[in-house]
């Protein structure tokens, strides 16, 4: 299994409709075509965190390959009123708000 975690700002009253998004996003079979297993979205200060887990490596890619599917850029554009980039100066996609992970442990 294979893991990112996108990291933006959110303002924390606007959880209620960006889970309701997401509800109506997880219900098609987008998250299927993505490979993805299981989508977790968590606030804290300000903060947005999207762990989303994949069945392979190629969870990344294949997130980049649907960014051309209308539904996930109608996903999208219905965030933006939510979700803000962490960092604007340098977010040209998904792929730079995505945390680096430097260590992981799991039991055996």
């Amino acid at each position: 299994m294979h893991s990112t975690l996108i990291v933006a700002r959110m303002n924390p009253q606007a959880a209620t409709d960006v889970a309701e998004l997401f509800t109506a996003f997880d219900g098609t079979d987008m998250p299927h075509a993505m490979g993805t297993r299981r989508r977790q979205l968590f606030s804290y200060r300000g903060l947005y965190f999207h762990l989303q887990d994949f069945d392979t490596e190629d969870g990344g890619e294949r997130i980049e390959t649907a960014k051309t599917d209308s539904r996930f850029v109608a996903i999208s554009q219905d965030l933006k009123p939510f979700i803000e980039a962490y960092d604007p100066a340098t977010w040209r996609s998904p792929a730079d708000a995505m945390a680096q992970r430097f260590y992981q442990w799991s039991a055996r």
